[in-house]
């Protein structure tokens, strides 16, 4: 029966009713609320059920520590060596080096081997290989990939960060051991489904050679298929990401339409991507590629960043035109009446990025985001990580943060966890089990609250969540419930 009801509101598209027991929940939670230490409220959103994060960068999604421990690794990283920069370029000015990447004063900008071979004598003396860093030359490299200083936001985000990465995000080997460090991190935060942004045409082999996009994708097809990835239970699937400002990104959706519709059993979707404020990626742009594209193939679901801006604009209303059913951030979508109406109740949802749009200065303090409005005004939401390797983040500290300045409900909790499968890209099956699954273990930590179980005390806190919110990193005794 319980299958059945799932099923049908699935169909409906109705509005999720809370099974039996939810009320009693519902006031658990208020009191419990009161009540809790915020590490106790950190443990017991730590250890509830989530649905997903369907709003994930993957290569935003690797923390310094992880890109380090697989660069430095050759033999599980596919036989590949890394040089970074150490010192400023005197070579060539200002401009971009030989091989034609990054700026010469872009510090920790990382080149495999081959790309560093390329380099003029000059040039070779900047860089220096990735495991002989001294120590304070390593931290360095951490920092430079990750937004930990009050005075960075969002130039130092989209201008340097992406660009340091240089020749590691060509590797499959290395996002490939990125994602399954994601899927172990999520599997301990109890994360069902992971829909995660993967771009596979531009990778190189470690001689300079290019990949083919089949072969890439087999490398990540290998690690997901492998017993550790088995064993973290999380559902894994892509979207193509498309860099919106591009001189040729038409052609580029063109190619990536073609990928995703040979491989659908791992793509579901397609995003376009890049900041907002550059006019040259603007919504409407790709309107008459998307037409020609959908008369030629069977639809393709999109996710497309829009109203990822502290600026009023219409580029969300736009975007709904080019078929999108999800629109990641939707942060001025409070300043376009017209559209919000239209989102109210509708098949829409907005992909909610609290950390992010903090960080990134589109939101000067949490109290001033649209996000309650949102939820409360009928607007499908759900909470996403976006690039939280960078954000030095979890989806717990989203959920932490969305409770703590928003007293968010029980109901409103459960309706969070379940949209992010509802409005997921995946096949109406494996949604419809993975809904199920989520609510069986709903009310298994339900009916464990409610009859005085505990909620182990969480061990480790990530640096976002202790910086933003120190008094919940303080001691982690007493967080048992």
């Amino acid at each position: 029966m319980r299958t059945l009801i799932l099923l049908l509101t699935l169909l409906t598209g109705l509005p999720f009713t809370p099974a039996i027991g939810a009320q009693d929940m519902q006031q658990w939670f208020r009191q419990f609320r009161q009540q809790a230490s915020p590490a106790q409220l950190y443990a017991f959103l730590h250890a509830m059920p989530k649905g997903g994060d369907i709003h994930h960068h993957l290569t935003g999604a690797g923390f310094s520590q992880w890109w380090w421990d697989i660069a430095t690794d050759p033999d599980n990283n596919g036989g590949y060596h890394y040089f970074t920069r150490v010192r400023p370029s005197l070579c060539h000015g200002y401009g971009t080096n030989a091989f034609g990447s990054a700026p010469d004063w872009l510090m920790f900008h990382t080149l495999s081997a081959f790309s560093y071979q390329q380099l003029s004598d000059c040039e070779k003396q900047q860089y220096r290989a990735l495991e002989t860093l001294s120590p304070e030359e390593k931290s360095a490299f951490f920092n430079s990939i990750r937004l930990d200083k009050p005075h960075e936001g969002r130039d130092e985000f989209f201008q340097t960060h992406w660009q340091r990465l240089g020749d590691m995000l060509k590797n499959p080997h290395i996002q490939a051991f990125l994602l399954l460090k994601n899927m172990q991190a999520y599997a301990g935060e109890q994360v069902h489904y992971l829909e995660t942004q993967v771009n596979v045409m531009e990778m190189r082999y470690p001689d300079g050679s290019p990949y083919t996009p089949e072969d890439a994708l087999a490398v990540f097809e290998q690690m997901l298929a492998s017993e550790a990835a088995l064993n973290t239970g999380v559902e894994v699937r892509f979207q193509y990401a498309l860099l919106r400002f591009l001189p040729h990104a038409e052609q580029q959706l063109e190619k990536i339409w073609a990928f995703v519709d040979r491989h659908r059993e791992r793509y579901v979707g397609i995003n376009f991507v890049g900041r907002e404020d550059n006019d040259k990626g603007y919504p409407l742009r790709f309107l008459s590629t998307l037409r020609a594209l959908r008369a030629r193939y069977p639809q393709i679901a999109l996710s497309i960043h829009a109203g990822e801006s502290d600026e009023p604009n219409q580029h969300i209303k736009d975007t709904l035109l080019l078929g999108a059913d999800r629109i990641g951030h939707g942060f001025n979508l409070i300043h376009d009446p017209d559209t919000l109406l239209l989102m109210r109740h509708n098949r829409y949802l907005v992909e909610i990025n609290l950390i992010s749009n903090l960080l990134l200065e589109y939101s000067s303090h949490l109290d001033d985001h649209p996000f309650p409005e949102y939820l409360r005004t009928g607007v499908a939401v759900t909470l996403s990580t976006d690039d939280r390797g960078m954000w030095s983040s979890n989806l717990t500290d989203e959920y932490y943060l969305a409770v703590t300045h928003f007293n968010l409900s029980w109901n409103e909790l459960v309706q969070l966890n379940r949209n992010a499968l509802q409005y997921s890209f995946l096949p109406y099956s494996v949604k419809s089990n993975l809904i199920e699954r989520l609510g069986q273990k709903t009310a298994s930590f339900v009916q464990q609250r409610l009859t005085g179980h505990a909620v182990p005390a969480v061990s480790t806190f990530h640096q976002f969540i202790c910086g933003y919110a120190p008094e919940v990193c303080k001691s982690t005794q007493g967080a048992h419930l």
